[in-house]
């Protein structure tokens, strides 16, 4: 079933180890599309190019059980949170593409076919060194309730 019209809500929030960098908050609200499927959602937007606004790319998070892959058409970004797993994934910067590794805390889902919220909490590590802790918060609710 293809659900269009939905508002995603997405809050990241990074704590960086060492470097002397600030903690960080990021809140982006947008429109998009939501579909499920048995065993599987889908979350779809467009991230537009700070730089350039005339340059989007399209985000797609897909939810399964105790696992969310985010990926960007157009790009080799692939990461894949998985509960109390650690993956080797590929992050592009947009000036090049490298390994990071990924493992993920905790990740908590209330997604259903009307939309809901999905948290997840894991960790950055670039040379097995730990780069920064991350959340990430996702809500959506449709445009016509």
């Amino acid at each position: 079933m293809l659900h269009d019209d939905y508002h995603i809500r997405i809050t990241g929030r990074q704590v960086y180890d060492g470097g002397g960098l600030e903690p960080g908050e990021i809140t982006l609200q947008t429109t998009g599309t939501y579909r499920e499927r048995p065993g599987v959602q889908f979350i779809a937007y467009k991230e537009y190019d700070e730089d350039d606004p005339r340059v989007c790319h399209t985000a797609i998070l897909k939810v399964e059980p105790h696992r969310l892959t985010m990926m960007r058409q157009g790009s080799d970004t692939k990461l894949i949170l998985e509960k109390g797993q650690r993956h080797l994934c590929l992050y592009d910067t947009g000036f090049g593409t490298f390994s990071v590794g990924v493992f993920t805390s905790e990740l908590n889902s209330t997604l259903s076919d009307r939309g809901g919220h999905l948290s997840v909490k894991y960790t950055l590590d670039v040379d097995s060194a730990l780069s920064s802790a991350n959340e990430i918060e996702v809500s959506i609710t449709p445009v016509r309730s």
